[in-house]
């Protein structure tokens, strides 16, 4: 499960990554991002590819209000089942890369008493990439509210990522990848097939500071990244 990443680019570093106007700065320089805060997500709902944010929870298309759960999370295994979700995966109009350059996944302490300790995972080194995600808008309380989940898959086949945690998320590193994603054209056996787990060549971890666990209380900036002492 990820529930707190990073997307510490720029609007103009993200640009030329991904070759998709970011014309706010709004979800960049992001070092502590948490669930229900607006994220940058690139879409495609015409068919041509445009940077939005919005809300990370999905809100179902026929919810009128915004109610628990979160919905940050959608199981690789079960997406194409679940009813807030099949709906979307077949179109390309609805999937997302949602940006980000890393995320975070908490190691269980030995003893309760413990603290857990934070990892921070990086991709390639620490270039920005994609979380495949979902999106889709609903009318809240009569204002259109776009929203997005990402996916998660077994983190297993990645022995740096699961030596934290059983989960990890669906990562589309490469252009081609994360073009195919927003395709139309593909379906859903196809879409999925592009969501393998990544390979632990390409991902790395190292502890971070523990002030990220409170979302509340830790200021943004580098230090976060980087376990104190």
């Amino acid at each position: 499960m990820c529930g707190r990443y990073t997307n510490t680019a720029g609007p103009e570093e993200l640009n030329e990554r991904f070759r998709v106007p970011i014309d706010s700065a709004e979800g960049t320089h992001r070092y502590n991002i948490a669930p229900t805060e607006q994220v940058l997500a690139i879409v495609a709902p015409d068919g041509e590819p445009r940077a939005e944010t919005m809300r990370w929870g999905l809100v179902p298309s026929w919810a009128t209000e915004i109610k628990p759960p979160l919905m940050i999370n959608a199981r690789l295994e079960t997406v194409a089942e679940k009813p807030a979700y099949r709906r979307l995966v077949p179109r390309g109009q609805r999937r997302a890369l949602q940006i980000a350059d890393g995320w975070y996944e908490w190691l269980k302490p030995e003893h309760r008493s413990q603290p857990r300790q934070p990892f921070h995972f990086r991709v390639d080194g620490g270039v920005p990439f994609a979380f495949a995600a979902l999106w889709t808008p609903a009318k809240v309380e009569g204002e259109w509210l776009h929203s997005c989940t990402l996916l998660t898959c077994d983190s297993a086949p990645n022995r740096v990522a699961a030596a934290i945690h059983d989960r990890m998320p669906v990562v589309l590193a490469d252009e081609e990848s994360q073009r195919a994603w927003l395709d139309p054209a593909l379906g859903t056996e196809e879409a999925l097939a592009l969501c393998g787990t990544l390979p632990e060549a390409r991902l790395s971890a190292h502890p971070a500071n523990p002030a990220v666990n409170n979302v509340r209380t830790a200021v943004e900036g580098p230090d976060l990244l980087v376990a104190p002492g």
